[in-house]
């Protein structure tokens, strides 16, 4: 069948890998680091977006170098994004300024700005599926226009970070579903631009809007110019990639009911496949469409191992001794409760929330405790979302866990207790990256006339690991099922 590449670009650096099509082995692995544009106001997060084309044009011809393939058998690559990401684009293609990325939070009056004109938060809602939040995308395009009228009036084409590297790789100007319904500008249940939404902004914006296409299609082949970049044919294809959330769904094997994806990163994600729209008129979970042509109610918490790095730095501890104090302590920390909220938090929505410890007394004050009180404290907190999916109809069967923590086995044990639920790893730890490339396949095998579904996909290469499978203790299930609701009742009387 030939070698499918995946490329993750994320705001802290890009990945590639090259992967066998038919045993789903990953052959050739790279990354390459940046930072973010030094010296701006607070608030203010921007990268460069040549910064990615150039990072992703050096770990793609790292990762086929490294995997050792005959590259005339590359058939098709895959890009991810972080999604949210404005890149504004002029009429001769060039990047008119740097891209505002999905952490940047200047944009809190623009938000408000599009609320009251969608007719407040339920308008919003109603209109997008979504509260307007400071990081989407449509709030820093009227950033542009109130603060940059002169670049505003140079703004021809408005691409999300994986739209920009797919034009790259192949001139051409396309934009999928799943990232596209992050910018906040879609009508996610009918998979439209809306024009309501587009004229809280300018109505003439709809003219600087790519056509959305499936997530399943091919748009376009390697240019020239990339082609002799990467040292590959021109026929090599480019799929329609997505979002880093929904590649991170298909690299996990989230496509079909049942499955949850648990991001246990710096922030943390919680996302599940679902076969319709799910939209919360709370809109606490966001309403994405997926990039398999379904649907991705997602979570985001702001502070996951960052509270537990936070813990392991102040108490001088290793992995493993972090580890170890979580084991030593008892479930519900003896009585020590965390939030979090170290750099506020996005579910619920308290920006200008804290982190808090409650409950010290001198017989529960000691390391142990307060190590288990972070790691417990940021789980609940992905669990208010998970509890809330449950409350719109999601109901998994089995949670799938990635991110730094993932790699902690007492951690997964909280993770399996507070869920409810069996939580389990995967074999391929690079789960946006190896999604890209499993879409890359996805689309190629289509253009071939090959009908295989992306969930059979998944279900044939996407392998968990079962030895890091953890099952809820059941009287730990009660324990913190008492204790969610404390960590809840905590963290309204204090920030909402």
């Amino acid at each position: 069948m030939g070698y499918f590449i995946g490329v993750d670009s994320g705001t802290q650096g890009t990945k590639a890998v090259v992967v066998d099509g038919e045993t789903g082995k990953v052959l050739g692995k790279t990354s390459q680091s940046y930072d973010l544009i030094q010296g701006l106001p607070p608030g203010h997060m921007e990268q460069h977006p040549e910064e990615w084309a150039d990072a992703m044009i050096a770990t793609v011809r790292e990762a086929i170098e490294m995997s050792g393939i005959d590259r005339s058998r590359v058939r098709a690559i895959g890009v991810s994004g972080q999604q949210h990401g404005f890149v504004p684009m002029d009429a001769k293609g060039e990047v008119i300024r740097p891209a505002k990325l999905w952490n940047d939070i200047s944009t809190v009056e623009e938000c408000r700005i599009i609320t009251d004109a969608l007719g407040g938060v339920d308008g919003a809602i109603r209109v997008t599926g979504n509260q307007i939040l400071p990081g989407y995308t449509a709030p820093k395009i009227l950033w542009l226009k109130r603060n940059e009228p002169e670049n505003y009036a140079r703004l021809a084409t408005v691409l999300l970070p994986h739209d920009y590297l797919n034009y790259i790789l192949t001139g051409n100007l396309s934009m999928e579903y799943g990232d596209a319904s992050g910018l906040m500008l879609m009508n996610m249940e009918k998979r439209e631009w809306s024009r309501e939404a587009i004229g809280a902004i300018d109505q003439d914006l709809i003219s600087k809007l790519p056509e959305l296409t499936p997530s399943d299609v091919v748009v376009g082949t390697l240019s020239k110019e990339s082609a002799k970049s990467l040292g590959l044919s021109t026929d090599v294809v480019v799929s329609a990639g997505g979002g880093d959330n929904m590649m991170g769904a298909i690299g996990t094997g989230n496509t079909s009911p049942g499955k949850v994806t648990v991001s246990l990163g710096t922030s943390g994600t919680v996302y599940a496949y679902s076969d319709r729209p799910v939209i919360d008129p709370r809109g606490e979970i966001a309403a994405f469409c997926d990039s398999t042509n379904g649907w991705l109610p997602l979570v985001c918490t702001m502070n996951v191992t960052v509270a537990s790095e936070q813990v392991r730095a102040l108490f001088k501890r290793s992995h493993e001794e972090l580890e170890k104090s979580i084991v030593e302590a008892e479930a519900g920390s003896g009585g020590v409760m965390f939030l979090p909220y170290l750099t506020g938090e996005r579910t619920p929505s308290m920006p200008d929330s804290s982190g808090v410890y409650y409950g010290l007394t001198p017989g529960n004050f000691n390391v142990e405790n307060l190590t288990r009180a972070a790691v417990e404290g940021a789980t609940l907190g992905l669990n208010y979302g998970l509890d809330r999916m449950r409350e719109l109809g999601i109901n998994p069967t089995e949670i799938r866990l990635t991110g730094g923590g993932s790699n902690n086995d007492a951690w997964r044990q909280v993770c399996a207790d507070i869920f409810n639920a069996e939580v389990v790893t995967l074999a391929e730890s690079e789960g946006a990256a190896f999604g890209a490339a499993l879409q890359a396949l996805w689309a190629y095998k289509r253009g071939e006339g090959d009908a295989e579904s992306i969930t059979a996909i998944t279900e044939r290469l996407v392998k968990v690991d079962d030895s890091s499978r953890a099952k809820p203790i059941k009287e730990n299930i009660e324990k913190y099922k008492i204790l969610q609701a404390k960590h809840n009742e905590l963290r309204d009387r204090i920030f909402r």
